[in-house]
């Protein structure tokens, strides 16, 4: 099973969105020997293993809901698989082994991704409103939207990382300079993680399709062959 919920929340919260809070359901899933999870936040010191203490299963694996994605996207196949989304996180398994890029969430990370476009779009135009750089119409538009720059900083202060992304498709199809900086930054990870032999690249995420094309010409761009939920499913399989 996979959840995408932030594991840095509540514990208590995390079993609930587990189990749909449905009591019959957790009574359910005690007769479940093995489960796979793949969290957010599961990278955290102490919390894989604060949640695993309170899950009813007799084995539980928690990772990250990067690790789960691999599993799912490459199956037990050598790649790499960029996860581009509200945030971004990227990996290589090779040889069954995963090593991971990111996933250090928006104040520290998230390079390339719709929460950092967003975030980053609204910086410039703040610029722009002193005078550092040209107010593009875009700019105009969301500032007025917002209700004028003082609102914009209020929305920055209080917006979490989905409200960041959810500008993202419009600064993307305006073509603003900053769709450009983020497909400068986002390869990056991905040329890390190359090997000797370079490895095909599985793009995934709400931006996936748009930097599979982007750089298509970069690398042999490759379909994922399941989802995260598979991946789930795997960890589960391994850990029982």
């Amino acid at each position: 099973m996979t959840d995408y919920a932030n594991i840095r929340f509540e514990i208590a919260d995390n079993i609930a969105n587990i189990t749909l809070n449905r009591p019959e359901r957790l009574q359910a899933l005690v007769k479940v020997h093995a489960a796979g999870l793949g969290l957010a936040g599961a990278n955290a010191a102490g919390a894989a293993r604060g949640l695993r203490l309170t899950l009813p299963f007799a084995v539980s694996r928690i990772e990250t809901d990067a690790v789960a994605t691999v599993k799912g996207a490459l199956g037990d196949g050598d790649g790499i698989v960029a996860a581009v989304g509200t945030g971004s996180v990227f990996a290589r398994q090779s040889g069954g082994a995963i090593h991971q890029i990111g996933g250090w969430g928006l104040t520290l990370g998230d390079e390339g991704s719709g929460a950092w476009i967003g975030r980053r779009f609204l910086s410039q135009a703040m610029r722009a409103v002193d005078g550092f750089q040209p107010l593009t119409p875009l700019m105009s538009a969301l500032i007025a939207e917002l209700g004028g720059p003082s609102d914009v900083v209020t929305f920055a202060g209080q917006a979490r990382p989905a409200a960041f992304a959810a500008l993202a498709p419009r600064i993307l199809d305006a073509g603003e300079t900053v769709a450009a900086e983020a497909v400068a930054e986002s390869p990056r990870p991905s040329i890390l993680l190359q090997q000797a032999t370079p490895l095909s690249v599985v793009f995934i995420g709400g931006l996936g399709e748009f930097y599979a094309a982007a750089l298509a010409d970069r690398w042999h761009i490759a379909a994922p062959r399941g989802s995260a939920l598979d991946g789930a499913l795997l960890l589960a399989y391994e850990a029982g």
